[in-house]
């Protein structure tokens, strides 16, 4: 299937995800978490990437970036997901593959659809049942930005975050929105308003991909 180009410009946002080969888990311990989160840190020193949100998962992640120029996505990925794979090779005594493949990414519009977004990674682990509250996990942005930690920190937000995030994104999303944020991720589609979908995929040549 056609899918929207890694890169369409400078400052785009893009969902990331990335899930362990077959889906099997990635993350076995609070260490694992800890490191990865120590690499996401270190490529973004390497590579101009701002973090808006990200959610760590036993078998998967989620990604809100935005990078400052539109080749540093793929630097930043690339060096974060061999960085991780060498390390957890080196740990466990392992080979071969980690994660299923290449990272997923979607381009977002930049309005409300990025809280959107934001609030449907932060709120994984209450979604799955891991945590009874987002500010509780401890392995995404969300207790780093109400809580505040000494570790990885996310970039500041483009648009003004309800008064009680927490609240916010603890309550469960619309079955509208989540089936909008799925047909995405399973067309490998931008996310936004449908004009701005149908005119960004015509842009690209690819308006098949939205298409039932």
């Amino acid at each position: 299937m056609p899918r929207i180009a890694r890169a369409l410009g400078d400052n785009c946002y893009y969902h990331i995800i990335n899930r362990g080969n077959g889906r099997q888990q990635i993350f076995h311990k609070d260490e694992d978490y800890g490191a990865f989160l120590g690499l996401m840190q270190q490529a973004r020193l390497k590579h101009p990437v701002r973090l808006h949100a990200w959610c760590l998962m036993p078998n998967h992640f989620h990604m809100l970036v935005q990078p400052e120029h539109a080749d540093e996505l793929n630097k930043y990925m690339q060096w974060l997901m061999t960085s991780h794979v060498r390390r957890y090779h080196a740990h466990y005594k392992t080979s071969g593959h980690v994660w299923q493949g290449r990272y997923k990414s979607f381009i977002i519009q930049s309005n409300e659809h990025l809280l959107t977004v934001a609030r449907y990674i932060e709120g994984n682990p209450v979604r799955a049942g891991l945590s009874p509250t987002a500010v509780q996990w401890l392995w995404s942005s969300h207790t780093a930005r109400t809580a505040g930690s000494d570790g990885l920190q996310p970039d500041t937000f483009l648009l003004s975050l309800p008064d009680d995030w927490t609240a916010y994104v603890d309550m469960p999303l619309t079955d509208r929105e989540i089936e909008k944020l799925r047909k995405c991720v399973n067309r490998q589609a931008p996310f936004g308003e449908e004009d701005w979908q149908h005119e960004l995929c015509r842009e690209m040549g690819m308006e098949s991909t939205l298409r039932p």
